[in-house]
């Protein structure tokens, strides 16, 4: 995602080949948690609106529940960020085809023809595709921003490294108390 942002405004072949390798990442994720491993699947950290509203009373009071997957925070912002990578590459999709390039050229093109657009609906359609796009890049790399500091705050709080946890996809049970 840092490539794909960094390299935007060029429209370089870098920038596109990082959102084409971002989509499959986010396919592949899609697929791992519905049949991957336990704490992977999203049937193991999708809480209820209370669960996870309890769950931030007690981080905010210092008290959080430690788990062995992903928190309630968590398993939301993990769903918030697939939800919003898919937003970014499938816009940037759009944005390329109205272009005339990728695999939506085809169909664009096709439809300015069928529509008889002239140039300036075509422009206009690639400017609002591209002005959706930046948003939801720029709400993704917030989102980010705030799940590395979740990340950081829950490795504090409960004493762990989840970034190796992460990489690893291992994670130490709490000591008992």
């Amino acid at each position: 995602f840092v490539v794909a942002y960094l390299t935007g405004e060029e429209e370089s072949d870098v920038h596109i080949y990082s959102g084409y390798a971002i989509l499959g990442f986010v396919l592949v994720r899609i697929v791992w948690g519905v049949v991957g491993s336990k704490y992977a699947r999203f049937s193991d950290f999708v809480y209820s609106p209370g669960t996870t509203l309890r769950y931030v009373r007690n981080l905010l009071g210092g008290r959080a529940a430690h788990y062995l997957g992903h928190n309630p925070l968590g398993g939301y912002m993990t769903l918030l960020l697939l939800t919003m990578l898919l937003v970014v590459t499938i816009t940037g999709i759009k944005v390329y085809g109205v272009e005339g390039h990728g695999p939506l050229a085809t169909d664009a093109c096709e439809e300015r023809v069928a529509a008889n657009e002239s140039q300036g609906d075509t422009e206009s359609a690639e400017e609002f595709w591209e002005e959706i796009h930046e948003v939801a890049s720029n709400i993704t790399l917030a989102l980010i921003v705030l799940h590395i500091l979740g990340v950081v705050t829950s490795s504090w709080l409960h004493k762990e490294n989840l970034i190796l946890a992460m990489i690893t996809g291992k994670k130490k049970a709490p000591p008992p108390q």
